[in-house]
C-alpha cells in the first residue's frame, strides 16, 4: 500500500515537471489577517522556484465562499470551520500561521502601548456605552495618563471577516453584554460605528479620523505605525501585542485533540499569553480533479512552514511548531486526494 501511494505520488510529480506550465500560478483568496506574511511568502518562493501565487486579500468569508464554489485552488480564513460544515463541503483545513488581533487607535500624542484597556471596557466602547477618551472607566484603568477629551468613532470591518471572528469571539467571552446582545461571527450587526473593507480598511480610517478606535491584525498596525493598546488578559495581567505573547497564548493549544484542526486561542490563560491571539487557516476539497494543481498548493506551503519562519517572524507572526506541521503533513497524505483516489501527497 505504502509503495502504491508513493507510485501515484511519483507520478503525478513527473507530470508536474513535465507540463511546466501546469501550476506555475497558484490561486487562493481570503482572509486579509497572514496577506503581510503571504505576501513575503510568495515573492520568496516565487523567486526560489519561478511559480507565482495570486491570492486575493478579500476576507474569511469571500475566501470560504471562493473555495466551496471552486473558484480558487485554496481558501483561507481566521475563522476554523466546524468539522460538521468541513465534512458537508468535502473540505480539509489546516492551520499555517498564527499572530494577534489589536485594538489601535488615532490618539495624538498617546504612545504605542502606553494605554491599557480591559476586555469589558473595550466591548463596552465597540457597544457604543463609552464614547470618550476621558471616560471614568478608561481614567480608571490608567491612573496618572493625560486621556484626550476628544469622541470616539469605532471603526470595524464592513465585510466578512475572520479577523472580526476572532474579534467578536474575544469580546464575547469578556463581555456578556457584548454575547447576548452581538454575539460572535465574521459579520455581525454593529451597535456603532464606521465600516472599512480588510484590515487595509480599518487601519486607513483609523488614520483618518482623530479620536478613531479600531481592531487590525498586528502587522497593520506596525506597517502603518499606529497607536496600539496594552490589554489585561486571562489571568489579569497588562500585556503588549508581541510575538512572544501570541506564542504564549498558543502554547498551552491541543491540535492533536482538536477534530478537523478545530482551535480557538482567544482568552488563554497565562501569564504573558496576548488574549486576541488567533490562527489562520488553508481550506483545501478533499478531492482534486487538478492533482497537479493540488500538489502545486501543497508544495507552496510545505515550503513556507520549512523555510517561512523567519519571514514570518518579521512581521510578528507565529510559525506553527514542528509537530504541528508533521501532523498536518500526515493529514495532506491521508485526506487530499485525487478523482481517482489515489495520493497527492506522500506519506512520510
Amino acid at each position: 500500500m505504502r509503495f502504491v501511494k508513493l507510485l501515484s505520488f511519483i507520478v503525478i510529480a513527473l507530470f508536474f515537471v513535465a507540463h511546466p506550465a501546469l501550476g506555475r500560478t497558484i490561486n487562493g483568496a481570503g482572509a486579509t489577517f497572514p496577506y503581510p506574511a503571504y505576501a513575503k511568502w510568495a515573492w520568496m518562493y516565487n523567486r526560489a522556484t519561478g511559480v507565482k501565487l495570486n491570492y486575493q486579500s478579500i476576507g474569511s468569508g469571500g475566501g470560504v465562499k471562493q473555495i466551496k464554489a471552486k473558484t480558487v485552488d485554496f481558501g483561507a480564513s481566521d475563522a476554523p470551520l466546524k468539522p460538521a460544515e468541513l465534512k458537508k463541503h468535502g473540505l480539509m483545513q489546516f492551520p499555517m500561521i498564527m499572530g494577534g488581533v489589536v485594538p489601535v487607535a488615532n490618539l495624538p500624542g498617546i504612545r504605542a502601548n502606553q494605554l491599557v484597556l480591559s476586555g469589558s471596557v473595550l466591548a463596552d466602547i465597540f457597544l457604543g456605552k463609552i464614547r470618550r477618551w476621558n471616560n471614568a472607566r478608561i481614567a480608571k484603568e490608567n491612573p496618572g495618563a493625560k486621556l484626550p477629551t476628544m469622541a470616539i468613532t469605532v471603526v470595524h470591518r464592513a465585510d466578512g471577516s475572520g479577523t472580526t471572528w476572532i474579534f467578536t469571539n474575544y469580546l464575547s467571552k469578556v463581555s456578556r453584554d457584548w454575547r447576548k446582545k452581538v454575539g460572535n461571527a465574521k459579520a455581525v450587526s454593529w451597535p456603532t460605528g464606521i465600516g472599512g473593507k480588510g484590515n487595509e480598511g480599518v487601519a486607513g480610517f483609523v488614520r483618518k479620523v482623530r479620536g478613531a478606535l479600531g481592531y487590525v491584525e498586528y502587522a497593520y498596525a506596525l506597517q502603518n505605525k499606529m497607536t496600539s493598546f496594552k490589554l489585561v488578559n486571562h489571568d489579569g495581567n497588562a500585556v503588549a501585542p508581541t510575538a512572544e505573547n501570541f506564542q504564549a497564548a498558543a502554547a498551552g493549544a491541543d491540535w492533536a485533540g482538536a477534530e478537523g484542526y478545530y482551535m480557538v486561542l482567544t482568552n488563554q490563560p497565562g501569564p504573558q499569553a496576548w488574549p486576541i491571539t488567533g490562527a489562520s487557516f488553508v481550506l483545501m476539497h478533499k478531492r482534486q480533479v487538478r492533482a497537479d494543481r493540488a500538489l502545486a498548493v501543497l508544495s507552496f506551503f510545505d515550503w513556507c512552514y520549512r523555510n517561512g519562519t523567519k519571514a514570518a517572524m518579521a512581521l510578528d507572526y507565529v510559525s506553527m511548531p514542528e509537530s504541528v506541521v508533521r501532523m498536518v503533513e500526515a493529514s495532506w497524505a491521508g485526506e487530499i486526494r485525487a478523482q481517482d483516489g489515489g495520493a497527492i501527497w506522500p506519506a512520510r
